[in-house]
């Protein structure tokens, strides 16, 4: 029985909302250890910033993220404001 290779993924282009909302969440990696974590608040983060979603101070405490080295309330004041230089 052989191994199938794995699905072929695109990037996203460099200018797109989803990469710069995802560049954001990975530069908090030292507070966010666990990839899946950050792969979640950047996908809520990202419908967020479509409209769909919750603001940044509910997402990071119902994300159910693991933090550490910083608290939940400050996170979500650094997550806001890197994202507010996204909107402008």
């Amino acid at each position: 029985m052989s191994t199938l290779p794995p699905p072929k993924t695109e990037k996203f282009p460099e200018g797109s909302l989803e990469k710069q909302v995802y560049q954001i969440v990975e530069s908090l990696s030292d507070y966010i250890p666990v990839t899946n974590d950050r792969n979640r608040l950047g996908f809520n983060l990202y419908k967020y910033m479509k409209g769909e979603g919750d603001s940044p101070e509910i997402l990071v405490k119902t994300s159910k993220i693991k933090v550490k080295g910083i608290s939940l309330e400050e996170l979500a004041v650094r997550v806001k404001s890197e994202l507010e230089k996204i909107k402008k």
